[in-house]
């Protein structure tokens, strides 16, 4: 019979004896054949990096392209290229797998008391098919390239490009089945492992949005996987299902691809917003307001999310009635982000607010999401829609809900959540000044692209009246203070780990379970089974940083 004990008997100050699951064992064959959930976050976080690492290198390239009208730096063949791979990487390597593969893998099992996910080995298979997929589709880099965009639209990508369409196709395919598999194990996980007294309203939020995340994860990939599948056999067998020079159909297409790549979003925000939810409760010392509404709002958005798809088609040529029902839909499910957003902001109302790097992240989060949520409705609604479809405004939409959204609360996610993963604290002085570069130089980047595409600028548009070019050259500027600004959070991190303080167990004073184990956790996370007895907001002593 295991031993059990509350959550105040845990205690801040649990010590793993010097042994914890960074030094339990040594070498690299002990990472690559783990099934520590927590060995195989880090090893997910550290290729999420590398993949936002590269594709952040193709956005600089572009911004320096686009920094004149005609060349700059690169031919137009090469610029198809540039930002096909800079979306590609940017969504399939960093943004969907960021939180859940990543931080979720690290901090699910730990939050619920449990000391593994329920499919640990599933879960290294997880891991692995991720790497493999990675390599099939940037072999594509030497192989061809890839000039498609990174949402593969026929019938140009089926038969037309001639580039290596399949090996990126593919590679996508196989990191598919690396989200199914992550999300069939948070579910099971969520249902089966968690402690006693972990009722699912004493959850943290967090876990509601993995929870809501994964049901997206497992029931819209599949679509996804098939229309990659059909879509290399007619490029390789000439079989007509979406070119319409062989019988087939490229609205099909669409309505196959976002179905899967809108609720994909939701994939990509709703962690973001769980993340956001923590950091914010716990840099504020205030219970959250509204649990069980943000709860329940997180569900909606995965619900509502596979119903909206059609709004990405609105000038495809769907019928009337189609465009206005997607429409419809669209501000439907603006309504539980709404929620989300006023409980957040009554969350801060009169909290102890300390302006910590995570909360500063927090902050940046709810007014970038803002902007981006509000411009969201701007493209639902039908008359306005057609005016700034494919232009610059949906580009600065979509990274200010991407970007602005999902990113930064990864990267505040990992501010937050440092101490705990390594054991270590940074220079709080060196991480705001990275915070600061970063929050400016996307604003400047982005918030640009609004005025470039409200007055006519088209997206991926290699050359452009000479009109544009002071706003696209300020964009450019702002996309340098950005990348300024990560390779300062990069270097404030890395320091940390050679020469950082010692990580108290609990420096922020969070009151969820991760904030009971040792800084790093030791490898079962617990000596004993933890029994809670209040909810993860219930900041019981007062604590400091």
């Amino acid at each position: 019979m295991s031993q059990t004990a509350t959550v105040d008997e845990l205690g801040h100050g649990t010590e793993a004896g010097g042994k914890n699951y960074l030094n339990q064992e040594a070498g690299v064959w002990s990472w690559l054949t783990t099934v520590d959930h927590k060995r195989i976050g880090i090893m997910y976080l550290v290729s999420v990096l590398v993949g936002f690492t590269f594709g952040g290198l193709f956005a600089l390239l572009l911004r320096l392209e686009l920094l004149t009208p005609k060349k700059t730096i690169m031919d137009a063949s090469m610029y198809n290229q540039a930002f096909t791979l800079h979306g590609a990487a940017m969504v399939f390597l960093f943004i969907i797998p960021s939180v859940p593969a990543a931080l979720g893998n690290f901090f699910l099992p730990i939050m619920i008391g449990a000391k593994d996910v329920a499919f640990p080995k599933l879960n290294l298979m997880s891991l692995y098919l991720f790497w493999i997929g990675a390599i099939f589709m940037l072999s594509s880099i030497v192989t061809g390239g890839l000039d498609t965009g990174w949402t593969f639209y026929v019938p140009y990508s089926s038969g037309t490009s001639t580039t290596s369409v399949i090996s990126a196709t593919f590679g996508v395919f196989i990191m598919g089945f690396s989200s199914i598999l992550t999300g069939l194990n948070f579910i099971v996980t969520l249902h089966k492992l968690r402690a006693p007294g972990m009722t699912w309203f004493r959850m943290p939020l967090f876990l509601w949005s993995l929870y809501a995340t994964s049901i997206i994860q497992v029931l819209a990939t599949p679509v996804l996987g098939i229309t990659l599948v059909l879509l290399i056999f007619e490029r390789a067998f000439h079989v007509g299902i979406f070119d319409p020079t062989l019988g087939g159909d490229p609205v099909l297409f669409q309505h196959f691809f976002w179905f899967y790549s809108h609720p994909a979003v939701y994939i990509m925000i709703l962690p973001g917003m769980g993340i956001a939810t923590e950091m914010l409760c716990v840099h504020s010392r205030r219970p959250v307001f509204g649990y069980k509404a943000i709860a329940f709002s997180s569900i909606a958005i995965a619900l509502v999310g596979f119903l909206v798809w059609g709004h990405h088609m609105f000038v495809s040529g769907q019928s009337e009635l189609a465009s206005t029902i997607f429409s419809f839909l669209t501000f439907f499910v603006a309504i539980p982000s709404g929620v989300k957003m006023f409980n957040w902001l009554s969350t801060l109302w009169g909290g102890s607010i300390r302006f910590t790097v995570p909360m500063l992240y927090a902050l940046t989060f709810l007014f970038l999401f803002a902007i981006g949520g509000l411009t969201g409705l701007f493209l639902g609604m039908l008359s306005v829609d057609l005016h700034l479809h494919d232009t610059y405004f949906v580009v600065a939409h979509f990274h200010y809900v991407m970007m602005g959204g999902t990113a930064i609360a990864f990267f505040g996610g990992l501010h937050h959540w440092w101490p705990k993963m390594t054991g270590r604290m940074y220079s709080e002085k060196l991480a705001r000044v990275g915070w600061a570069f970063v929050a400016i130089g996307f604003n400047v980047t982005f918030f640009t692209q609004f005025v470039l595409g409200s007055r006519g600028m088209p997206r991926r548009y290699y050359n452009y009246l000479d009109q544009f070019q002071p706003l696209h050259a300020f964009s450019t500027f702002g996309s340098w203070l950005l990348g300024i600004g990560f390779l300062i959070t990069a270097v404030t991190l890395l320091k940390s780990l050679k020469d950082g303080e010692r990580a108290p167990a609990n420096p922020w004073g969070g009151a969820s379970l991760e904030w009971e184990t040792a800084s790093p956790p030791i490898t079962e996370n617990f000596h004993t089974t933890p029994v809670i007895e209040r909810g993860p907001y219930d900041h019981p002593v007062e604590e400091s940083a």
